[in-house]
């Protein structure tokens, strides 16, 4: 055993080659979450960069390339300037995806052919590529995708409403790019396994719509057993009672409660002075507790408005009743338990990054650091 060698076991995809020409979100998402993993991302921009390299808030500096929402999805690559209109650009391209692991793409259907950057084209060159591809509404369909649009379709906006009859609301993330990397991550991950046995690469095809979808959950499955499309409630539960409202404490601290079971409820109602209520025929089991839904969370909010928010929290915690103040983003990251989450600051970035990969191994570290979010590089002169 060579004594001088490193005892800490590498990062697990250490050695895999990714080229990143997606953009935005959903696929950027990817890029960093392969990077944080140990891949070697090269993120491969038109001379005008990122569209997210221009989406400044008023806080931010008007003349920096690496802005808010960029770095939101851009640690730990490299980046490279290439005008695929060119066929210069174009060999480039060719030339790295004929030694690359995993290319990522984010084109409406056509441009990729256009450009030479499709699957069919790059695999000819390179029969192990694993091509990763994410459009709005799927492989033949032209319309362009875009998150705000899907939430409003899928059915999201309309379940966000504070309530019946209440104005559509869009989530404040673009929730729907999140789910499609997601979905993206998991196909790529497939393939990865795949060819660790076939020794052969694969096209990847996911859209944000089918994303979306497959995420309404417990909603969608509510409409396809009873033939009827949920309600908005605000933050409320259709069919669990009390989960999600929230109450203001005597101090004016939001609380919300996450109750699941009738043995939580029960406990809930011994913290709150009132084990009556968990002999009411009316809230004794979760059914009865969604019929009569009004009552109780009237009754919840006139109580819990009598009490403060850090003892009532912390006898709810001794019980185990799912409990918790409704916390800016701020306030959430500024918790200890969020630092973990956080990637260090850099010399050419001076606040930090939020890490995409929140599962933990012991066979693997955690990255401890990445590469900053890159500036756009200067084009090469022609």
């Amino acid at each position: 055993m060579n004594a001088t060698a490193d005892p800490r076991p590498e990062l697990p995809l250490t050695g895999l080659r990714v080229l990143e020409l997606a953009s935005v979100l959903a696929g950027p998402q990817v890029g960093q979450f392969l990077a944080e993993l140990g891949a070697e991302v090269l993120k491969l921009e038109p001379p005008s960069g990122d569209v997210t390299r221009t989406w400044r808030t008023a806080a931010e500096d008007p003349a920096t390339t690496v802005t808010a929402y960029f770095s939101s999805a851009n640690w730990g690559k490299r980046s490279q300037v290439l005008d695929l209109t060119t066929a210069a650009g174009r060999a480039t391209l060719h030339q790295l995806a004929a030694t690359a692991d995993i290319v990522l793409t984010s084109y409406k259907p056509g441009d990729a052919e256009k450009l030479q950057a499709d699957y069919a084209t790059l695999s000819a060159l390179n029969s192990r590529l694993i091509y990763g591809h994410i459009t709005g509404y799927g492989p033949t369909a032209s319309r362009a995708g875009y998150d705000a649009v899907l939430q409003a379709e899928t059915g999201f906006m309309h379940l966000n409403a504070a309530g019946p009859g209440q104005e559509p609301q869009k989530m404040p993330v673009a929730l729907i790019d999140l789910l499609t990397a997601h979905q993206l991550k998991e196909g790529l991950l497939t393939a990865l396994f795949r060819r660790e046995r076939t020794g052969q690469g694969a096209l990847i095809e996911v859209s944000l719509l089918d994303s979306a979808l497959a995420s309404l959950a417990n909603q969608a499955a509510t409409c396809l057993v009873t033939g009827h499309s949920p309600q908005p409630l605000g933050s409320g539960h259709p069919s669990i009672v009390p989960y999600g409202t929230v109450y203001p404490a005597q101090d004016g601290t939001q609380l919300l409660l996450a109750v699941g079971s009738d043995r939580q409820f029960e406990q809930l109602c011994a913290v709150l002075e009132r084990p009556q209520w968990a002999e009411d025929a009316r809230f004794r089991h979760n059914p009865n507790r969604v019929a009569h839904r009004t009552q109780l969370e009237e009754l919840l909010r006139q109580r819990i408005a009598e009490l403060p928010a850090s003892s009532l929290l912390a006898a709810l915690e001794q019980r185990a009743v799912p409990a918790g103040a409704v916390r800016t983003v701020g306030e959430a990251l500024a918790q200890p338990t969020a630092q973990a989450m956080l990637l260090p600051a850099t010399a050419s970035v001076a606040w930090p990054g939020l890490r995409t990969v929140a599962f933990r191994s012991t066979a693997w570290p955690v990255a401890a650091h990445l590469l900053a979010p890159p500036e756009l590089p200067a084009q090469p002169a022609n």
